[in-house]
């Protein structure tokens, strides 16, 4: 798998439908950590966040007979929403499944941009099953936002702009970790023009099962605890692409508490000047639980996403 060349055709694809985003050198937090900060603002992406370049992808290498028959997927967030807009940016009928108890403006917005909701079951595992049998009933494709090479290509975009907007290689690049597709496609195309880098993959305690699996040297079926990274919790589906690329490409895990993520989006927001999401908040936790070992360095960290509710915000400050 050229997984390397296939972001690269990603890139020249997605290029006129999506945001190059800026790679932003901060000044606060390098100081405060004795380091060089860089941080990709992926929470500056259409629809708030990293997902639409993955969803652009995917759409963009279906067969036109697919494209007719529109798609179908199952999400309560990032993902929903990039593929509804994406579908309306390219023309296509887009089907979201969700449960009954979604957030309701999470899915204003996917139908804001045009996705056609349907609700099933109490939680994302019984939507996305409805979901993938009835892709197969009426022969439409089911888009996974993470078990898919194209949607991993996609998200590997991420690589080639942080190396066209820096001179000096960074030394670490730290990025949230739920399924892995945007760690597999980022690390993919990073480590194959900087060979040293040490990419640092983070996820909450509360639910971190692609990197207990990797230690574990197989796909765990883990329960997860209640998590304000809502963007990186869940399973990882069985034999998905992106297990084997985590356990080549992740160098370290890193695991954060609630407490460390409410707090670094807290920082954030107070010296970036920007809203941050939970699955963000992790990578910035990241950042901090590693001072120490940062010290001196490089350090590049991928603010993937942007949407928080104002409930949740009100929760946190």
């Amino acid at each position: 798998m050229n997984l390397r060349k296939n972001i690269i055709n990603a890139m020249e694809s997605i290029s006129p439908f999506i945001r190059k985003t800026y790679f932003n050198y901060s000044l606060p937090f390098s100081q405060s950590l004795n380091n060089d900060i860089w941080f990709k603002l992926e929470n500056l992406q259409y629809t708030g966040s990293f997902k639409v370049r993955g969803a652009f992808n995917k759409l963009l290498n279906m067969s036109i007979g697919e494209k007719n028959k529109g798609v179908l997927s199952a999400s309560t967030g990032n993902h929903g929403a990039a593929l509804a807009y994406a579908s309306k940016a390219l023309n296509l009928s887009c089907t979201i499944y969700v449960p009954t108890n979604a957030s309701p403006t999470k899915l204003n917005n996917m139908k804001l941009l045009g996705a056609k909701i349907i609700f099933h079951g109490d939680d994302c595992v019984e939507a996305e099953k409805k979901a993938r049998d009835i892709s197969l009933l009426e022969k439409k494709v089911y888009i996974s936002p993470y078990n898919d090479l194209n949607v991993v290509s996609g998200q590997g975009t991420i690589g080639c702009e942080i190396v066209s907007q820096i001179d000096t290689p960074l030394d670490v690049l730290i990025i949230s970790v739920g399924g892995g597709g945007l760690i597999s496609g980022i690390a993919s195309y990073i480590k194959s023009m900087w060979p040293n880098i040490y990419v640092i993959g983070c996820s909450p305690k509360n639910s971190a099962v692609m990197l207990h699996s990797i230690k574990a040297g197989n796909i765990l079926d883990l329960e997860s605890e209640p998590t304000i990274s809502d963007g990186t919790a869940g399973g990882v589906e069985d034999n998905s692409i992106t297990f084997s690329l985590c356990q080549e490409l992740i160098d370290e895990s890193v695991f954060v508490t609630e407490i460390e993520i409410k707090n670094a989006m807290i920082e954030y927001m107070e010296k970036e000047h920007q809203l941050v999401e939970g699955s963000a908040g992790t990578a910035i936790a990241a950042l901090k639980q590693k001072k120490e070992f940062l010290k001196g360095k490089r350090v590049g960290v991928v603010v993937c996403g942007g949407n928080i509710s104002m409930d949740t915000l009100r929760g946190i400050v």
